[in-house]
Formats: structure tokens, C-alpha cells, sequence
């Protein structure tokens, strides 16, 4: 199959805009051309940033200000794909304006904001998804169809590593507090919603350790959780000690590990009884942004599974933020 006939979904396409133009813009407009398609409009801070962006892309509308992109009506979706701390601003706006919005992780800087941000989009009548990847690859939902199918047997334990080594610059997005830095945003959305995804129920009790970096923010960190029916997670995060992204999902009857899992299309599963290992492949690594936005376009189209994912993303919320306040690390909108 040709890049060029690769369909994804089978939902009405929407006509989408994208504010900023940074790494994930760009996989954006790339995952849109994969099936034939384009960005309709751009708007970024720096006017001639998204004239390059534009023109590289073949987007036909640039604007200077989300507001003329949110006000315009032949857009019907928004990708925001901002630093986290400016997310809540633009939903207020882009939700306001009854644009559909798709906003990457995390979605927002705590639940406070996340809870007003669903309801404006209630008020509005639009849909508003979190761009986690974990949510929209299909190996995910494949072990997730597996596992409610009782393939598997009861899970007991889910153990995720993920460490990047990022050299230590206070005035980058990973280690500056004003851009919202630290694990727990950045990579810990990914661990903590896999880990939701295949317990039965939200985590109600937690424990933690965390070393901060020189700027306060959260550089490493040791998770424990566990919810009503004693399913455990136990999950490391470090933006300054190189992990493999690993998560391993214990259950009855097999375990299941899954590597490099934020945009995991192969897993590998081997059977308690026999020792025999499976391989099970679903999805394509390369296609992640186009599950993301295929997501979106079912849920506008009322798919029931896609409009779920909502939960999913307010828990991890929850969680994400209690961690925080319990360590005393707030970030300076917060204080």
C-alpha cells in the first residue's frame, strides 16, 4: 500500500488547524499528508514560523493569533500542540469558539483546569481528547479487546520504566517550572495511562519518592499504586538517567511486555503455562499521529469507545496532580 492510499478510520473527515509549529505540528501535517490530506489553517506566535511551516506544508490559511484561527468558521478541529502550561488559555478559546480540540499531552497543568476545560467543551457542544499516544495506537486497544475477553486472566501487576537523559539546562522545557518541566508531565502521562488502561478500576491509594532538579521540578521519581481490587503499579520516571521504556503486564495467565510502549505497535506475550512467548503486532509505529487524529474525527462522529477515552485522561489527571501537590512541587500558575 502507498503512502498516498493509506486510509485510517472511517468516520467524516474533519478540517483541521494546528497552533504552533514545533516537533509535533510537524508530525501532525506529515500524518495528514500519509492519507491524502492537509492542515487547513496554522497559527503560531512567530508569524514567520508559520509562513515556513505553511508553505512547506501546502496549508493554504496562516494566521498570527489563535484567535482568527479559532474564529474561523471552515475550521471544525484544533490541534494544539503548545508547551503544557499554555494549554489551558487556548482551550478556553478554541472550546469557546466551538471548535473541537485535540491537545497534546498533558492536556493540562492539573485537574482544576482539566475540569473546567471538559465543561466548556459540555457547554459548547464539542469534543475535547488528549493527544497521549497510549490512548489511540491499535496494539493498545487489541490487548485491551484480549484482556476484557479474559485471554489473559485477572492482572495483578504492571511495572513501567521510562528514563530519557536530558542534559541539565534550567531555561529548557524539561527542567524550567515557567514551561511546566518535570517527569510527570512529560513522561509520566504515558506510564500512568497505560497503567489505567488494563487495571479494573482508578488507583485509590499511592505512595512516592521524587528528587527534584536544581529548579524544583520533578527529575526523578518512584510511583506505587494501587486500586479497590489490589491491582498493583509500580512505575520509575527520569528525565536524567537513560531507562528502557518498558512496561511489563502481569496477569494469571500470561505476562505482557511491551517496549518503547508510547508508540508501541508489537508486544510480546508469554503464557504461564507453557513459557511459550507470542508475538502480537498491531498498528504501525510510523501511523501514531494518525490514530490520534482518526480518534478525534470518531468521536465527533459519536463513537462511544473514542468519547470514553475522556475518563481515561481525567484519572491520570487526578493522579499526576496529587503526586505533585504531594511532593510541595507547584508550578508558578498554580502558586
Amino acid at each position: 500500500m502507498s503512502d498516498q492510499t493509506i486510509t485510517i478510520g472511517t468516520a467524516p473527515q474533519l478540517r483541521w488547524g494546528v497552533l504552533g509549529c514545533g516537533l509535533i505540528a510537524n508530525e501532525m501535517a506529515q500524518a495528514l499528508e500519509l492519507q491524502g490530506r492537509t492542515i487547513d489553517a496554522v497559527a503560531n506566535r512567530t508569524y514567520d514560523k508559520a509562513i515556513a511551516y505553511a508553505k512547506r506544508y501546502g496549508i493554504p490559511k496562516v494566521y498570527r493569533t489563535d484567535e482568527e484561527l479559532f474564529a474561523d468558521p471552515d475550521i471544525d478541529a484544533v490541534y494544539i500542540t503548545t508547551p503544557h502550561n499554555t494549554h489551558i488559555g487556548y482551550l478556553r478559546r478554541a472550546l469557546a469558539a466551538g471548535k473541537h480540540v485535540m491537545c497534546e499531552k498533558a492536556i493540562t497543568l492539573n485537574t482544576a483546569e482539566l475540569a473546567e476545560a471538559n465543561q466548556l467543551a459540555a457547554e459548547h457542544g464539542v469534543v475535547l481528547m488528549d493527544a497521549c499516544t497510549i490512548l489511540h495506537m491499535p496494539l493498545f486497544k487489541e490487548l485491551l479487546r484480549r484482556m476484557r475477553a479474559g485471554d489473559f486472566g485477572i492482572v495483578n501487576l504492571i511495572q513501567e520504566n521510562f528514563g530519557s537523559y536530558k542534559v541539565y539546562d534550567e531555561r529548557n522545557r524539561f527542567f524550567n517550572p515557567r514551561l511546566a518541566g518535570g517527569a510527570m508531565l512529560d513522561i509520566g502521562v504515558y506510564s500512568l495511562t497505560l497503567m489505567h488502561l488494563f487495571m479494573q478500576s482508578a488507583p485509590t491509594e499511592h505512595l512516592s519518592l521524587m528528587n527534584p532538579a536544581p529548579t524544583g521540578v520533578d527529575m526523578t521519581s518512584g510511583l506505587l499504586l494501587r486500586n479497590a481490587q489490589g491491582q498493583m503499579g509500580v512505575i520509575s520516571l527520569s528525565l536524567h538517567s537513560k531507562q528502557p521504556k518498558r512496561a511489563v503486564i502481569s496477569a494469571d495467565k500470561a505476562y505482557i511486555e511491551i517496549m518503547e510502549y508510547p508508540r508501541a505497535d508489537e508486544a510480546t506475550i508469554v503464557w504461564t503455562e507453557t513459557g511459550e512467548a507470542q508475538t502480537v503486532r498491531a498498528g504501525e509505529r510510523r501511523l501514531a499521529l494518525c490514530y490520534v487524529l482518526a480518534d478525534l474525527e470518531a468521536a465527533v462522529a459519536g463513537d462511544a469507545e473514542a468519547l470514553a477515552q475522556m475518563q481515561t485522561t481525567v484519572d491520570v489527571m487526578r493522579m499526576m496532580t496529587t503526586f505533585r501537590y504531594d511532593w510541595g512541587f507547584y508550578y508558578p500558575e498554580e502558586q
